[in-house]
């Protein structure tokens, strides 16, 4: 077993998701490999920022004078002593997860909506349903363009704000009428799977010929029954024909 697995089960994190209850022609889609160098980037990007200000700080530290108080410059060498400490395993652990992170990303697109699972201390799922989703589009930064990865977003119906990729992923992806299919090395094919099943879902008119079938009968009920109602009113309103007189 490997060091992913063992982590995986330690965390209980379930594997692949299943698509929506009822739905056929299911096309599985995955984080490209060149997403976890993305991410690397990022990642370096951060922890050099936080590097920096903790050597701002244990410099201003340094310069506070301890002289004569020898248990009170130990504590200082302890307390750095321990942020360094805690630097290094969360930059660790973070790294750790973020490996983690780009397996357990699935995006399923079926033929009635599409399912978007990712996270891997926190998952996160979400199902847009075709009925709603009324825009997709592809975004790609110049980091992602020298990748060759890009991003596309899923907008369903109140889905308003016009926040970006970057932006939604770090506000914890909590908008649940936008959907990320993020780090993929075949977005186009993506978008044009999602748009020829929204044009399917939107040629099929009231849904499936089963449904449109039992939408019709009961409109040819309601039909009758309103003509029957009618001509029942219309007889006790109106006065009974004279009868026809012979010559």
């Amino acid at each position: 077993m490997t060091w992913q697995a063992r982590a995986l089960r330690f965390l209980r994190v379930p594997h692949e998701p299943s698509a929506p209850a009822g739905d056929a022609d299911v096309a599985v889609f995955r984080a490209a490999p060149n997403y976890f160098y993305y991410r690397i980037v990022r990642w370096i990007a951060s922890n050099a920022g936080a590097l920096v200000g903790l050597l701002v700080g244990l410099s201003f530290m340094s310069r506070i004078p301890t002289a004569g108080f020898t248990r009170v410059a130990n504590l200082f060498w302890i307390f750095e002593a321990l942020v360094i400490a805690g630097y290094v395993v969360q930059a660790a652990v973070r790294l750790i997860l973020l490996r983690i992170d780009i397996h357990q990303r699935w995006y399923l697109v079926s033929d009635r909506s599409l399912r978007i699972r990712e996270g891997v201390i926190t998952m996160k799922e979400k199902t847009m349903t075709f009925a709603n989703i009324q825009n997709v589009r592809i975004e790609q930064g110049p980091l992602q363009r020298m990748l060759g990865i890009a991003d596309v977003q899923v907008r369903t119906a109140g889905g308003g704000g016009g926040k970006s990729s970057k932006e939604e992923e770090n506000a914890g992806g909590k908008d649940m009428h936008i959907g990320y299919f993020r780090g993929v090395a075949n977005a186009a094919a993506i978008r044009d799977a999602v748009l020829a099943r929204l044009r399917r879902h939107a040629d099929s008119g009231l849904g499936d010929p089963d449904d449109a079938s039992g939408h019709a009968d009961l409109l040819m009920e309601a039909a009758r029954a309103l003509a029957t109602e009618a001509a029942a009113l219309r007889s006790a309103v109106l006065p009974p024909a004279a009868p026809a007189r012979r010559d």
